[in-house]
């Protein structure tokens, strides 16, 4: 078991203002400060990214926001994190956010929320880091991903053992659970052979 210390947790720039999504980011928030684990996120202002920096921050949490220079121009950058990390490009804050973070949790998010998920499930997959991946699925949001996922094994691009190591919880306290009792072990049998039955 490796105690979580910061997560990294993708979301969306913008929220629709929907009860039950605003229900599980304040439940997220609490679960992380009363597990002592800092938030690291994208360091805006709108959208979930906010909301749920503003949780953390009011519960009295850490949080430690990421930010390439260009969206800090356009004034989308919080300026009540507990620190703010400014990096030169969107692949640079990136990696920032992947190297500070000891696991990684996917909010309801639009196509950026989705590309961050898939490239750090990816480096996973490859075994380039060993941190545990939660999607916290409110209301079934991601229900169609998963199902999506299925297909991929049901056609033999994706290893059943590779699409498991995502966790699909509805519930933050059970998502952060399981992730502070993730064991990485990707099946890199692709590697050698390419048939994957």
């Amino acid at each position: 078991m490796n105690k979580l210390k910061a997560v990294c947790v993708y979301c969306g720039s913008n929220f629709n203002g929907d009860l039950e999504v605003r229900n599980a980011i304040k439940q997220l928030a609490e679960t992380l400060v009363k597990q002592e684990i800092k938030l690291v996120y994208g360091g805006g202002s709108v959208g979930i990214m906010g909301v749920l920096a503003n949780d953390v921050l009011d519960a009295g949490g850490e949080v430690i926001g990421v930010i390439p220079q260009f969206l800090m121009d356009k004034e989308v950058g919080h300026t009540g994190v507990t620190e703010m990390i400014v990096t030169e490009n969107m692949h640079q804050r990136k990696q920032k956010m992947a190297d500070l973070s000891d696991g990684f949790v996917i909010l309801p998010g639009g196509f950026g929320t989705l590309e961050e998920f898939f490239e750090v499930l990816t480096w996973l997959q490859l075994g380039l880091h060993n941190k545990p991946i939660g999607v916290l699925n409110v209301n079934g949001f991601y229900d169609p991903l998963f199902a999506q996922m299925e297909m991929m094994v049901q056609h033999r691009f994706l290893k059943p053992a590779n699409r498991d190591l995502v966790f699909n919880e509805a519930d933050a306290t059970i998502l952060i659970d399981k992730m502070d009792h993730f064991s990485a072990i990707p099946d890199e049998v692709w590697f050698r052979d390419r048939n994957l039955s």
